[in-house]
């Protein structure tokens, strides 16, 4: 065994929760993404999902798919650089750019490339980046990578933003970079007071909709529609595995942000291109979520309902004001144990533990979609209270 292996074998934590049955991970589906689902043969229902519009299984969506796979194969074996560009990318390129308001936008493969290669490459040495310290792990990766100076600031805390813009050169471009909705504790960013604040110091802003879009604002335009702060913000970022039910990110900007991004970004130029089949789901999905503004009334129906419910019940949700609703159990061992009882109680639900979250955060996150019904929300309320009791999480 090499020093790799020497190195890389004393890693065995996922294995002490295999040992004691309750390790949570990588569990296998056998039926399409929905609020039932079938796992080793039984229906479970789903309460771990990003399909906050349950679209992954519409017919049209599907049938998109099918019809771009049938007219352009299964991949394009190139990058949208060279040779992997087609109209179909283009026309939803397009319609993303006029959704949420901007004058272009281009697609990446995934909606974690799409992070890791604008904030990678927007900035430069003498420049600096702003993150709020729970932004999703893309952004920090993309921070990383970044030759600019990166600050944190405490989560949604504005005071300690402030503290960060001023450290800043004056003269330096400074961008600060959120998420619009929080992934795992389900808050919205202070977008209002963000935006005062780049307009103080002369700094401009991404926003990551990831968790945005289809769920806040007109049509599901996302956080920056929610507050009315579209055209103070600079740069729009989305992805098509929530809401838009395929795989795939953009990011929307002015034409000059969009046409240096499109030759500068590594993550962006050197990947292979969205597939047709992927493109046309999320094309179609789009179309969905204006044409049946029902489905987001329901989510938020379904969301508004949950949060009631468990507050009342004496359930630790945080700042939630969506449909991701985290309830902190904040130890691990109970986090997983937790996950496992109510798996065989018949509810998927995903735990969160570090380095998603902080040690003392850990949490079960329970997600919403607009085709849960109320008889479904009601049992897997009933499972939870009973689950939580049972391991003295809440009263």
């Amino acid at each position: 065994m090499g020093l790799l292996q020497d190195k890389l074998v004393k890693y065995d934590l996922p294995q002490k929760f295999k040992a004691q049955g309750v390790y949570p991970y990588f569990r296998c589906i056998e039926s399409e993404q929905h609020t039932e689902v079938m796992m080793s043969g039984r229906k479970v229902l789903m309460f771990g999902s990003n399909s906050y519009l349950g679209l992954t299984n519409h017919p049209k969506v599907i049938e998109a798919a099918i019809e771009a796979t049938k007219k352009y194969g299964t991949g394009c074996a190139g990058s949208r650089f060279l040779n992997g560009t087609l109209d179909l990318h283009l026309e939803l390129e397009k319609e993303l750019a006029e959704f949420v308001g901007k004058e272009d936008a281009i697609i990446y493969s995934t909606g974690f490339q799409v992070n890791l290669g604008v904030v990678s490459c927007v900035t430069s040495r003498e420049d600096y980046i702003i993150c709020d310290e729970l932004d999703h792990a893309s952004i920090v990766e993309g921070r990383r990578l970044s030759f600019s100076t990166t600050f944190k600031f405490k989560h949604n805390d504005m005071q300690s933003l402030e503290k960060e813009l001023q450290r800043c050169r004056p003269e330096s471009v400074k961008l600060i970079v959120v998420d619009g909705v929080f992934s795992m504790e389900g808050d919205i960013a202070n977008l209002p007071e963000i935006v005062r604040l780049s307009e103080k110091y002369n700094a401009s802003i991404m926003v990551d909709e990831a968790h945005g879009l289809g769920v806040l604002g007109k049509q599901g335009r996302g956080t920056c529609d929610h507050f009315g702060l579209t055209p103070n913000v600079d740069l729009i970022m989305g992805t098509f595995s929530k809401s838009l039910a395929s795989l795939g990110g953009f990011i929307a900007a002015d034409e000059s942000i969009i046409n240096y991004l499109r030759h500068n970004s590594r993550s962006y130029i050197f990947s292979a291109s969205s597939t047709p089949g992927a493109t046309a789901a999320a094309r179609a999905a789009l179309h969905i979520m204006q044409d049946e503004p029902e489905r987001l009334q329901q989510l938020w129906n379904n969301t508004n309902y949950s949060l009631e419910c468990f507050r009342n019940l004496g359930f630790e949700i945080g700042h939630t004001a969506t449909p991701i609703i985290p309830l902190y159990v904040r130890n691990m061992d109970k986090t997983f144990r937790v996950t496992k009882m109510l798996f065989d109680e018949g509810v998927f639900i995903n735990p969160v533990i570090p380095p998603a979250c902080s040690p003392e955060d850990t949490l079960i996150r329970f997600s919403l979609m607009a085709t849960h019904t109320r008889e479904q929300i009601d049992f897997a309320i009933e499972k939870l209270v009973k689950c939580f009791r049972q391991l003295d999480i809440i009263q």
